[in-house]
């Protein structure tokens, strides 16, 4: 889950293809194989979308005071045809706090900075309060470090995690698995100045519990997280970092997962770095 699906806790919690594969055949519930179809249930629909009003407020209040991202200058021309290519630059081979870092002091730096921050925000990992402040302290600038820890504090609380079907500390029930990832699909920059950018990070998310009585199972959700980036240190930082939903494809006609089968594919297929 970005930190705008807080999360948007929304996490979250990086731009690959994409392989359509039918599962199999289960049973009738949403962890036992049915079609997922384009609705939720109510009930889910009202536990998602409380959430990620929530985390967007956090978001805001923590970005008051701020300068405007847009005023850095650049442009916002559409990217051409090669845009979205490897460029051949080797990823970043240092890490803070498990977050990769010491990205180039140059656009596709901050790109790959933003692609690799919205996966960190938008991990499980943003519902432990001692993991949660590690993150802030590798990805944000340090000038704004207090504010945002201050303000994901009052955001992360026992209630939201009590909504998401966690226990009040963020710890995962018994039996359960939680699940809260965040994949850049692409980036792009809108603004840039010599040690300003502005990256938008379009991203899809995964966010629930997966578990045979799991009240909130795992959905899917598409954003666009904006971060405006200084260079500082030696590296790229965000100072403000806002969300907006979309856009979202037409949902396939895709198979609902087992509750077994999510479990085993989030506790089996690991993360990546980005890198343009």
């Amino acid at each position: 889950m970005s930190l705008g699906d807080e999360h948007e806790a929304s996490g979250g919690y990086g731009g690959t293809g994409q392989t359509r594969t039918r599962l199999p055949d289960g049973g009738g519930d949403v962890y036992g194989g049915a079609r997922r179809g384009g609705r939720s249930s109510s009930r889910s629909l009202i536990t998602v979308v409380g959430v990620v009003v929530l985390l967007i407020a956090a978001i805001a209040f923590a970005n008051r005071g701020g300068s405007d991202s847009s005023s850095a200058g650049g442009n916002g021309s559409k990217p051409d045809a090669a845009s979205t290519a490897a460029s051949g630059t080797k990823p970043v081979r240092t890490t803070a706090g498990g977050i990769p870092a010491g990205f180039a002091h140059d656009q596709q730096g901050a790109q790959s900075a933003a692609a690799n921050y919205a996966v960190a925000l938008g991990s499980a990992d943003m519902f432990n309060k001692t993991r949660r402040d590690a993150i802030l302290q590798a990805v944000i600038t340090p000038s704004r470090i207090t504010n945002f820890v201050s303000t994901l504090d009052k955001a992360y609380t026992p209630q939201l995690n009590k909504t998401l079907g966690l226990n009040e500390d963020g710890s995962t029930p018994s039996g359960f698995t939680f699940v809260s990832r965040t994949t850049p699909i692409g980036t792009k920059v809108t603004a840039s100045v010599e040690n300003d950018t502005t990256v938008e990070v379009w991203c899809s998310g995964l966010l629930g519990l997966a578990g045979e009585k799991s009240t909130n199972p795992v959905t899917n959700s598409w954003f666009t997280i904006t971060m405006q980036l200084e260079w500082t240190g030696g590296d790229w930082k965000i100072v403000q970092h806002s969300q907006k939903d979309g856009p979202a494809p037409v949902p396939g006609d895709n198979k609902a997962a087992s509750a077994d089968e999510m479990a085993n594919a989030v506790e089996e297929y690991g993360g990546f770095t980005y890198a343009r």
